[in-house]
């Protein structure tokens, strides 16, 4: 199968309106490489019968299929390992100073795909601070894609997901084997709350964040959608609260408000003191 340009310019157009990612005119081959499936499967014998379908009908399933299958959903354990070297050596022993009184932390991880992100932060918590096990950590994930979020939910993983930044240890005390798979246990699942969210979609429903995760989404946006969710960043984010960007991210020219701070294991992101 194959797609003629003008069908992959409707392609584009809908995963950057409903999903704000920007899908380079150069990258045609992923609707063949993702959609080929889904256009079997809905009866139709060649892409360009599907986006013919699509454009004709109203929105709806099929066309949410097509999005999330276009849009890049790659992840894994402890993605980069920076960043949760920072949360455990330096984030996480701030905030249990400072929220002594309240006993409350709140995370978000954004775009958080089937899961692998939000697990790491939870085991990382159970493993590294005990003590947490008493206090009120309230650990959101999110995502737009609901077959994303349907997989993280299960927290089933195939043996090449575990074997991609997982500690061997932490396998063997977080995981059980089921067939061929790797199923995360039940107390890690019960330390995370998924929910559907579309960054380019109001955030009404989030509460004030002490730790924003939003890694490797922004670099498929465009400038308009990177200010417009740094400035709902800002809004989301506790004064005094940390913000993690993925490695070719960064604020600069795209809101003054946060600052960059640099330590010997990396980078993260706060507001600026008013």
């Amino acid at each position: 199968m194959s797609i003629p340009p003008f069908d992959f310019d409707y392609l584009r157009r809908l995963v950057h309106e409903h999903s704000g990612v920007v899908l380079e005119p150069h990258k045609d081959y992923l609707a063949v490489l993702h959609l080929e499936r889904i256009a079997e499967r809905a009866s139709h014998r060649s892409i360009a019968s599907f986006v013919e379908h699509l454009k004709k009908s109203p929105f709806g399933d099929l066309h949410l299929q097509a999005i999330e299958a276009l849009v890049i959903n790659e992840t894994s354990f402890f993605r980069d390992r920076d960043p949760f070297e920072i949360l455990k050596s330096s984030v996480l022993p701030s905030l249990i100073e400072s929220r002594s009184s309240s006993r409350a932390i709140h995370l978000w991880c954004a775009a958080c795909s089937t899961g692998q992100e939000p697990y790491s932060i939870a085991m990382l918590i159970r493993e590294a601070f005990p003590k947490l096990a008493t206090w009120d950590i309230r650990l959101i994930a999110t995502d737009f894609s609901k077959q994303a979020l349907d997989r993280a939910q299960q927290g089933l993983y195939s043996n090449l997901e575990v074997s991609r930044g997982l500690p061997l240890n932490f396998r063997d005390r977080y995981f059980r084997q089921v067939g061929r798979s790797w199923q995360i246990s039940p107390e890690i699942r019960q330390m995370v709350e998924f929910r559907e969210l579309n960054l380019i979609q109001p955030w009404n429903s989030l509460p004030r964040m002490d730790i924003i995760f939003l890694r490797n989404i922004l670099i498929y946006f465009d400038l308009e959608t990177k200010r417009s969710v740094f400035d709902r960043v800002q809004q989301t984010l506790q004064p005094d609260g940390f913000l993690f960007l993925g490695g070719g991210e960064t604020t600069l020219y795209l809101n003054s408000r946060f600052e960059t701070i640099q330590t010997t294991m990396g980078l993260y992101h706060r507001l600026r003191s008013a």
